[in-house]
């Protein structure tokens, strides 16, 4: 499978997350993939599938629909979820690190403080970003290569989504927004650090309090968004657009921001 010159930090984080989980003792998955399909297959609106804490490691469940299913606590480390459907599941704690999610749909999701670590989301026959338009994101610990993706009216709040320096010996991992739809998020209070953001679409955006620090934030639109106490210490502001925003008086550390003169007003 070729990943492309793209990914060199997933790969390497991927190593990592493998080698952590080597050594542990090799436990089988809770169900088989024939055994889940079965569950959602027989699952109803009224009553959905109930998957929570359940181990689904290294399964291949791809396209299956997990819509409003219960996965509560669950992990799916290193499954293959290519164009499943998770629009209103509550994956809340779950454990998607390693997971393969070309096209998967987390529209409206509940994946408050889950895990998304090293996620395969380029190479394959699937060429599609998944979507997490609506999502609960809240306090999630993430570390993507997401460019264009969309993440609208999503909720990171308490998030952490940057560089954790403590935890990359291998070099430094970041995330890739770049061009992403976070039009009318909630970013308040999370941590984006050294992030790629340029030429992401921010509009009407939250991001009171978040951490900006070094984030490549180029051409990205913040038109109407909150930016009160938002930390932009050393973050790249070349062709920012700040049009109408909230509270940019109150912005932390913009003297110390690259390009600041080049902000769009």
């Amino acid at each position: 499978m070729k990943f492309g010159r793209r990914c060199g930090w997933a790969c390497a984080l991927s190593l990592a997350v493998a080698g952590a989980s080597m050594a542990q003792a090799v436990v089988a998955a809770d169900l088989s993939a024939q055994q889940v399909s079965a569950l959602l297959k027989d699952a109803s609106p009224s009553a959905p599938a109930d998957l929570a804490g359940k181990d689904l490691s290294d399964l291949d469940l791809s396209r299956l629909d997990f819509r409003h299913a219960n996965l509560r606590g669950a992990s799916l480390f290193g499954s293959k979820l290519v164009l499943a459907d998770f629009r209103g599941a509550n994956l809340e704690s779950a454990n998607l690190n390693g997971a393969w999610l070309m096209g998967t749909d987390f529209s409206g999701a509940n994946l408050s403080r889950a895990s998304l670590l090293s996620v395969v989301v380029l190479g394959g026959e699937v060429k599609k970003m998944p979507i997490f338009k609506g999502a609960n994101l809240r306090g999630v610990k993430m570390i993507a290569d997401l460019p264009g993706a969309d993440l609208s009216a999503t909720d990171f709040s308490g998030a952490m989504v940057g560089v954790n320096i403590k935890n990359q010996g291998m070099g430094q991992m970041r995330t890739d927004l770049s061009n992403a739809n976070l039009a009318g998020a909630t970013l308040a209070g999370a941590d984006f650090n050294r992030s790629l953001m340029a030429f992401s679409d921010l509009r009407g955006s939250n991001l009171r309090g978040a951490n900006f620090f070094r984030v490549k934030l180029g051409g990205a639109d913040l038109t109407g968004a909150d930016v009160t106490d938002t930390d932009f210490s050393e973050a790249d502001l070349d062709g920012t657009v700040f049009r109408d925003v909230k509270g940019f008086d109150a912005i932390k550390g913009l003297e110390r921001a690259e390009n600041v003169s080049r902000i769009v007003r």
